[in-house]
């Protein structure tokens, strides 16, 4: 761990109803006292990151539980730990968030899907996120997100060009409809206009932003919290809906994978030139899908797999503190330590 554990950075993952990884891990860190001075997010992310910095430390956890209580469909917790059942009631779960929405998240909207009939207006999403707006104005205190106590960076895609961009407190206010913005993927949510930018999320190209982070070297010891919420590694596939649900994980995690590995080569290069330079520590915590997920997990919200998504954010968060604590003490630039390999293995660089 950096000797400087006040230059803590976290960067929280896009994923959906996944995201509840994200609040086990930041609780389990926050009990322990850790707590960043910069967050940056993707979509679910840039929800949980605006939530960290627009509330006080001893709110945020309470902040993140009312979010995801909201979120929940409180129907009834999994009847049976036997697998085939458990598939069925996350998938049934899955279907009745599609068919309803989540109330402090997303509705339908019209014409919506009936777009794609012939004789029906045209559309751009299935769903309206507009209730997130109302969600993040009663969760957040922007005032206080954007005094820059904690700072916050979200990010977005550029519909038109394709090119990412970040909104940072540290150069501009940041308002609701910049993370709804982030939350916007195509096709489920319409693209958000801001400054004559349409903008949605960043998943498909960036999901785990870490860019911001390492845009430039840090002017002291560094650790980066990683919290993703897909895997690059998981058994071989043996239905249809495993192989749909490995797709969507292998785009999602793929571009975490490629910056992990120009961060190596780059720090490899800094060690040879400046040995005892500012030395950056990422731990990448993955959230490894259990063999009850479905590929239309990101819309699973039932009791049990919300709890059992905070539940792994929590162990995994604490295992990452443990390796940590138990590195070797020798001085290299990058260390990358990761509960999950070898997909990506532990590097010092």
């Amino acid at each position: 761990m950096p000797a400087n554990t006040n230059n803590l950075a976290w960067v929280f993952a896009g994923g959906n109803a996944l995201g509840a990884y994200h609040a086990g891990a930041y609780e389990a860190l926050h009990t322990r006292g850790l707590q960043p001075h910069w967050v940056v997010g993707c979509s679910i992310g840039a929800v949980t990151a605006a939530i960290v910095a627009g509330n006080a430390p001893e709110d945020r956890v309470a902040k993140l539980r009312q979010f995801w209580n909201e979120a929940t469909q409180f129907t009834a917790p999994s009847p049976t730990r036997m697998l085939k059942p458990r598939q069925v009631y996350n998938g049934l779960h899955a279907l009745l968030a599609l068919a309803v929405g989540r109330p402090n998240i997303y509705r339908h909207r019209l014409p919506g899907f009936w777009s794609a009939l012939p004789w029906v207006p045209n559309d751009v999403a299935l769903f309206d996120n507009a209730p997130l707006l109302k969600t993040l104005n009663r969760l957040v205190d922007f005032e206080r997100l954007n005094r820059g106590e904690t700072r916050l960076t979200v990010g977005c895609v550029d519909v038109e060009t394709g090119e990412e961009v970040y909104f940072d407190t540290a150069r501009q206010a940041i308002r609701p409809e910049h993370i709804l913005a982030s939350t916007a993927i195509l096709p489920a949510f319409p693209p958000v206009e801001l400054d004559g930018r349409v903008l949605c999320d960043a998943g498909f190209t960036n999901n785990l932003p870490l860019d911001p982070i390492f845009a430039t070297e840090p002017e002291s010891d560094l650790l980066c919290i990683a919290s993703d919420l897909f895997s690059l590694q998981a058994p071989r596939p043996r239905s249809l809906d495993a192989v749909l649900e490995r797709a969507n994980d292998l785009i999602f995690a793929s571009a975490a994978r490629r910056a992990v590995a120009g961060l190596t080569r780059e720090y490899d290069l800094r060690q040879k030139l400046d040995p005892n330079g500012p030395a950056v520590t990422l731990l990448h915590l993955v959230y490894q899908a259990g063999a009850h997920e479905l590929s239309a997990k990101s819309f699973d919200y039932s009791p049990s797999s919300i709890r059992d998504r905070w539940a792994a954010g929590a162990r995994d968060a604490i295992g990452g503190l443990e390796r940590l604590e138990a590195r070797e003490t020798d001085r290299r630039r990058f260390n990358y330590v990761t509960l999950h390999g070898p997909a990506i293995a532990e590097h010092r660089g």
